[in-house]
């Protein structure tokens, strides 16, 4: 028989090695096909690219983010599903965090975005809610993005969302924003109450339904030099409220897109460029003055119109006899004619004349 020499000069029979040798075969066998599950593996209906750090997740039903993210994700792109409500740690599902710098998280139909939605993200730098239909944002929504740098909101904030989101982009939230993007959410304002504790470099409001931009915000947009603000595709009313925007559009160069500012009221100035008005267009003394004249010329005809009335009570005696005496003059003037017509009309009278 065969013999199999060992390491140590041991013999052992042939068959007793090829028995070990198909054990040794079928461990092998079962370590590569178990569906053991390791960290990094790629959740379902979701692709991986490990090289450059990206997980996509595209058209689903989930109505929630999924939770076996692997650690090593930078980007994390979630588009086309159904995450009606972002939840308290929605991407916090294992109990760590990630370290994820780009999240998108546009195109999902997100309506409401509850308190520390986005906890486990503390390293976030750019973070996409685009084209959603926020009806509620909490004044916490944002809490934790102590990395933020980039905010896009684009065409994603109803109006019922509006007012609530002066209180979501608070400085505790975000420290570091440097961009803010609001295009398309017909906002009637500027949803932020101070510019100057802000770091934005950017913020872009354009095509919203914002009519004028008071003297605060333009005293906020000059405190703040480095910021750029983009204002185009929105119904401007240029009238005298628009006179300290229309003054630092002229002067500044913090709006790059001034010459797409158009007028859309009043209707002689709809489609003139806010920058090509002229001074008196938006001159809030001379629309002062001209108020003001008619309402000193209506004082004036008032006034004169009680003297007249004081006049005539104090001569009403004198007034009284001056119309007795023409009354009086007029009938003895219509006595005479009375008379004159008698005679003319008694025949006898005539003959006698003859």
């Amino acid at each position: 028989m065969w013999t199999f020499h060992g390491a140590h000069g041991s013999k052992c029979p042939l068959s007793v090695w090829n028995q070990w040798r198909w054990v040794y075969y079928a461990a092998v066998v079962c370590l590569l096909f178990s569906p053991v599950r390791t960290d990094e593996a790629c959740p379902s209906s979701c692709i991986c690219a490990r090289d450059s750090g990206t997980v996509t997740c595209r058209d689903g039903e989930d109505a929630e983010v999924p939770g076996d993210i692997p650690e090593w994700t930078s980007t994390l792109i979630l588009r086309g599903r159904n995450i009606s409500t972002l939840q308290r740690g929605a991407f916090m599902a294992n109990g760590t965090e990630l370290q994820v710098l780009t999240l998108s998280l546009s195109y999902n139909g997100i309506q409401v975005i509850e308190p520390y939605a986005f906890l486990g993200l503390a390293r976030l730098h750019v973070l996409d809610l685009s084209h959603n239909q926020l009806e509620s944002i909490s004044a916490r929504a944002f809490h934790g993005l102590v990395e933020l740098r980039s905010l896009y909101l684009n065409r994603s904030v109803l109006p019922a969302a509006a007012a609530q989101l002066t209180h979501a982009l608070s400085t505790q939230s975000l420290p570091n924003l440097h961009r803010l993007e609001l295009a398309g959410n017909r906002l009637r304002s500027v949803p932020l109450v101070r510019l100057d504790i802000y770091n934005l470099h950017a913020l872009v409001l354009t095509n919203n339904s914002i009519e004028s931009i008071g003297r605060e915000n333009v005293t906020n947009f000059n405190q703040q030099r480095r910021m750029r603000v983009y204002l185009s595709l929105n119904p401007f009313r240029c009238n005298c409220e628009l006179e300290a925007f229309y003054y630092w559009l002229k002067n500044s160069s913090q709006c790059p897109d001034a010459g797409r500012l158009l007028c859309s009221e009043p209707e002689a100035k709809r489609g003139v460029p806010v920058e090509r008005l002229r001074g008196e267009d938006v001159d809030c003394m001379n629309e002062n003055l001209e108020a003001v004249s008619y309402v000193f010329l209506g004082i004036v005809l008032a006034l004169i119109g009680v003297v007249f009335l004081m006049v005539l009570y104090l001569n009403r005696g004198g007034i009284k006899r001056w119309l007795n005496n023409i009354r009086e003059a007029c009938r003895d003037q219509m006595e005479v004619y009375h008379y004159r017509y008698e005679q003319d009309s008694d025949p006898r009278l005539a003959n006698v004349a003859v």
